[in-house]
């Protein structure tokens, strides 16, 4: 088992940071305030399917953090090899070397919110199983992989897996996004207890609006899930990107967290 490191995080750095899932939503806010506050010499990577979100998410970076580097990258991770990430990763650097930053940092944002109107047993298409995966579980651990592998003479590490209540909880009609939030959150809790020079952060958001909340509030099978979430539009209860955005940046600043730890926005 790791030994106990230091989980506060300095984001006034020159740092190399990576989001994926950055064209929209959660990942476009954390991409947007985590760039805000890193120093001049640094680099962000963008990755997502689209171009023209990324876009706006490079110049929504670039306006408030212009003497930085921003690439973007549009590409599918639910089939993206292991050299089409190494490539993504090493070109962005542009013959920087590594040694040039003093945190590298990767937000595991990306996710989808699979099949919501089939019920668990209903789940028996192989392939639709295999397409959830592969997205929101497999390219995730690989690019993790390529990633630290590249960075692994940096002297501070932080790796950030945006995941959910529903890896701890079942929630009708999400059996896909249960069982893959939960096989992606134990994979970073084993390589926080492997690698004790990392940290490592499972942040759940909370309830925010999304499209993806947008999409579960319309096509879930499940009554109670569909009033639970237009309850919270209603109410003016559920979050802005914003809102957990601040509270993330402000769990990484504290440091008030072990590395693999599961962290809510509402803890």
């Amino acid at each position: 088992m790791a030994s106990a490191i230091s989980t506060k995080i300095d984001l006034g750095q020159v740092s190399y940071l990576l989001v994926t899932g950055a064209s929209k939503g959660i990942g476009q806010r954390m991409a947007i305030e985590t760039a805000r506050k890193i120093k001049p010499g640094s680099i962000v990577v963008l990755l997502a399917r689209s171009a023209s979100g990324l876009e706006s998410t490079k110049a929504d970076i670039l306006d408030v953090n212009p003497r930085i580097t921003v690439v973007t990258s549009s590409v599918d991770l639910a089939n993206a090899s292991k050299h089409l990430l190494e490539d993504i990763i090493e070109k962005s650097l542009a013959k920087t070397p590594v040694s040039n930053f003093k945190l590298a940092a990767v937000i595991h944002n990306v996710g989808t919110i699979g099949n919501v109107e089939r019920k668990a047993i209903d789940m028996n298409d192989r392939q639709e199983w295999e397409d959830y995966f592969a997205t929101n579980v497999f390219t995730v651990g690989v690019l993790n992989s390529c990633f630290l592998y590249k960075f692994r003479e940096c002297a501070k590490k932080l790796v950030v897996n945006v995941t959910s209540k529903a890896c701890l909880v079942p929630f009708n009609s999400m059996g896909f996004y249960c069982a893959g939030k939960a096989a992606r959150e134990m994979y970073f809790k084993v390589l926080a207890a492997e690698e004790s020079d990392l940290v490592v952060l499972n942040y759940s958001p909370g309830p925010v609006d999304t499209d993806m909340t947008v999409d579960i509030q319309g096509r879930s099978n499940d009554e109670s899930i569909r009033n639970y979430f237009k309850g919270l539009r209603d109410e003016s209860t559920i979050l802005t990107t914003q809102q957990t955005t601040a509270k993330f940046l402000s769990i990484l600043e504290s440091g008030q967290f072990k590395s693999g730890d599961h962290v809510d926005y509402y803890d």
